[in-house]
C-alpha cells in the first residue's frame, strides 16, 4: 500500500512550527531530523504518520486542531504579530496553541474571521482554486444608484483587474443611509472598499457576516466561539464545491 508523503516545509507550517517561507532559516538555526537523519532541504518528503520527526531532539507531534469563529471589532489587526505593537485578532481567543487567521480583514472592518492551526483547512479557504463565498454588510451614505448597482453585479474595474460579478441585496434604505449586502465569489485585497471607491459609493461601515456556511449570527464584537466538527466538514465541502463551480464542473 502506497504511503502518503508530504514536504517537510508544508508539514512544519501545518503544525505551527513556522511558515513555509521561513523553513530554510529554521533548518540553518536548528537541528531537524527524520528517523535520525538530519534534514537540510525544505522539499524533503516525509511520511508524517510513520516517521520519527524531531527538532533539536524534541519529537514533533501534530497539535490538536482547533477552530475559532471570531467577531473582530474595529481597531484590531488580523495578523499574528505586528511590529508596531498593535492588538491583533489572536489576542481575542485563548492562547493554548499557535493559531493563524484565515485570510484578513483590514483594521477598520469588523465581523467574521476564522482562527485555526489547521493548515489544510486554511489552504482550502484561501487558495484561489477553493475560494468560498463571503458576504459583507455595508452601511453607505445615501442610496446606491442604478449604475453603481450594475457595476457591482457585472464587475468593477480595479487597478489589478476587473472583479468577478457580485450579488447585491438592498436590506433597507433610509433618508440619509442605506444598508446593503454583497456576496463576493473571489478575494482581492480590500476588495469591497476599493470597489466602493471605484464607483464613488460613500462607505460608512463594513462588516463580514458570512464565510461559506458560517454566519456571525448574534456573536458580539470581540467574542469568539469554537466550531463543531460538523461545521468544519461543511467548510471543507463548501470549498470543494466552490472549486468545481469555478472550473465549470456540475456537482
Amino acid at each position: 500500500m502506497e504511503q502518503n508523503t508530504e514536504r517537510i516545509d508544508k508539514y512544519l507550517a501545518n503544525i505551527g512550527i513556522c511558515s513555509r517561507r521561513n523553513v530554510e532559516i529554521l533548518l540553518r538555526k536548528q537541528t531537524l531530523t527524520v528517523n535520525g537523519k538530519r534534514i537540510t532541504e525544505p522539499g524533503t518528503r516525509i511520511v508524517p504518520e510513520k516517521d520519527d520527526i524531531r527538532l533539536d531532539s524534541t519529537k514533533l507531534l501534530p497539535p490538536k486542531l482547533v477552530y475559532y469563529l471570531v467577531n473582530k471589532p474595529k481597531g484590531i489587526i488580523s495578523t499574528v504579530s505586528d511590529e508596531h505593537g498593535r492588538k491583533n485578532v489572536t489576542s481575542l481567543v485563548p492562547k493554548t496553541q499557535r493559531l493563524y487567521p484565515v485570510g484578513r480583514l483590514d483594521k477598520e472592518t469588523t465581523g467574521l474571521i476564522l482562527l485555526t492551526n489547521d493548515g489544510e483547512l486554511t489552504n482550502f479557504l484561501t487558495h484561489p482554486r477553493y475560494h468560498v463565498d463571503k458576504v459583507y454588510r455595508l452601511t453607505i451614505k445615501g442610496k446606491i444608484n442604478k449604475n453603481q448597482l450594475n457595476a457591482f453585479q457585472n464587475g468593477v474595474q480595479l487597478h489589478d483587474g476587473k472583479t468577478a460579478p457580485s450579488e447585491v441585496h438592498i436590506v433597507n434604505e433610509r433618508r440619509t443611509t442605506s444598508l446593503i449586502e454583497i456576496t463576493l465569489h473571489e478575494g482581492k485585497n480590500r476588495q469591497i472598499r476599493r470597489m466602493c471607491e471605484a464607483v464613488r459609493l460613500p462607505l460608512l461601515e463594513l462588516t463580514r457576516i458570512k464565510l461559506g456556511p458560517l454566519t456571525i449570527n448574534n456573536l458580539k464584537e470581540g467574542k469568539h466561539r469554537k466550531l463543531s466538527q460538523k461545521e468544519v466538514q461543511e467548510l471543507k465541502k463548501s470549498a470543494i464545491v466552490a472549486s468545481t463551480r469555478k472550473e465549470g464542473i456540475m456537482v
